[in-house]
């Protein structure tokens, strides 16, 4: 078959990937001059840097199955790595470690298990609320009945299970840092399960950054004959006959047999104006949270260990997560910079999205001197800011019942984005499989 992908992200890599190796005919359409979507990445040659680093944030869980198999389909299974990092929990002026490499917990069979210890030690809460706490969360890693969670808001769920206090101090934060004040009451407990129950405290990254991994799968696709058009932007699909899909393009109009569309459910709408109103009504009714990152070179450390921290929106930072990639990943590979993270989960129509990269600085500064109070603007390399408006997907009660199917009502028309991989919460492993599932039934 001649299969057109829209989108050259992990989703449409993968997919083409397969289908290339089946001996189809595929081109991959990518508006952007370079592959890898949400996990691109970007390099500081002019600084010594001989790895890229990415846009935003990312790593992988030792319980990435599907990413693991495909990494070593590709031959590269020693350029996988998992370091042992620290995430924490900032609050009341202090940042508190989660997950650590303490050495004898390591060997636990459950990693949650790790989580649920080192909640013990957090002393913000009492040690009756910090057990709740943990046995809720050890709870979580052993039903596997997520159906009857998604029935309950998240919100609802761990106020009766962790009380009051615990809940106020440790869950409602994140769940509002992650989802707004607009959203975080609808979220179900679905989602909450997800991220207990397949997480893992030791987290994996790539030889080369999550670059060199889709850069590596882009390569593999062009050496089975797929071809990867880049700054190649499609602006409308249309069924012509059985068939017969035409793709308009900024370099023309294409014809294939099958395409898969690897784009948000907004751009889905946009793309495919032929969509049938019951479809589409699905499409507009997926919410999503956009994601903002602004990315710092710094001449010293900024916290002691730390790679992940939690920032509740109660503390008042303007930020939300404070990511210090180089207390994961070694700064030799970035040419001695120590480089952070200051990341926002935002509204799509938040003003930061048209805010320039000095003014969000001047907004984001404070937020560090909070973190460490020794922290001085000079100690500022250089700087970037990047942005998603399509970065999280928000899902309400019942929400199954919401998502659309991957094969659209439109023939030889496919979705495959991050809303469709529920109840898991977006990520490389769950597009890898969810894209594998697309590329066997377009051929089927």
């Amino acid at each position: 078959m001649d299969i057109g992908i829209v989108g050259a992200g992990i989703t449409g890599l993968t997919a083409a990937y397969d289908l290339t190796k089946a001996g189809h005919e595929v081109t991959v359409y990518e508006a952007r001059p370079y592959v890898g979507g949400l996990a691109a990445g970007f390099c500081d040659e002019a600084a010594g840097w001989d790895w890229p680093l990415d846009r935003f944030y990312h790593h992988w869980f030792a319980s990435d199955a599907e990413l693991i198999e495909l990494i070593q389909e590709l031959g590269a299974k020693e350029r996988l790595f998992f370091p042992w990092p620290t995430t924490s929990i900032y609050t009341q002026g202090k940042i508190y470690p989660l997950d650590s490499p303490i050495p004898w917990l390591r060997f636990l069979p459950i990693s949650q298990v790790h989580r649920a210890i080192r909640v013990l030690q957090f002393t913000p809460l009492s040690f009756v609320d910090r057990l709740r706490v943990g046995l809720a969360a050890f709870y979580l890693t052993l039903t596997r009945n997520w159906q009857g969670l998604e029935r309950v808001s998240a919100d609802e769920w761990m106020r009766r299970a962790v009380g009051e206090r615990a809940y106020e101090i440790w869950w409602k934060p994140l769940l509002v840092s992650k989802f707004g004040e607009e959203n975080y009451r609808d979220v179900n407990m679905a989602w909450m399960w997800a991220r207990a129950y397949k997480r893992t405290a030791r987290l994996g990254y790539f030889v080369g950054g999550f670059q060199g991994f889709v850069d590596l799968l882009a390569e593999r696709v062009q050496a089975q004959g797929g071809q990867v058009r880049l700054g190649v932007e499609v602006r409308s699909v249309r069924f012509i006959a059985e068939g017969i899909l035409r793709l308009e393009t900024a370099d023309g109009v294409v014809e294939h047999d099958r395409v898969i569309a690897t784009c948000s459910p907004q751009e889905m709408l946009r793309l495919a104006p032929g969509l049938p109103e019951d479809y589409a009504e699905k499409l507009a009714g997926l919410k999503s949270m956009g994601a903002i990152a602004l990315i710092l070179a710094l001449k010293q450390q900024l916290t002691d260990g730390h790679y992940w921290t939690n920032i509740p929106a109660s503390e008042g930072l303007p930020f939300i997560g404070l990511i210090e990639h180089t207390n994961y990943i070694s700064p030799e590979h970035y040419g001695g910079d120590h480089l952070i993270y200051c990341g926002n989960y935002l509204s799509p129509d938040h003003p930061y999205f048209g805010t320039s990269k000095e003014k969000l600085l001047e907004v984001y500064l404070p937020g560090l001197s909070a973190i460490n109070p020794d922290f001085d603007p000079g100690w500022i390399r250089e700087s970037w800011l990047f942005a998603e408006k399509y970065a999280q997907p928000v899902p309400g009660l019942d929400h199954a019942r919401n998502i659309p199917d991957l094969k659209t009502p439109i023939p030889g028309l496919w979705l495959a984005n991050m809303s469709q991989v529920y109840p898991w919460d977006r990520g490389s492993n769950y597009a890898i499989e969810m894209a594998r599932r697309v590329a066997r039934d377009v051929v089927s």
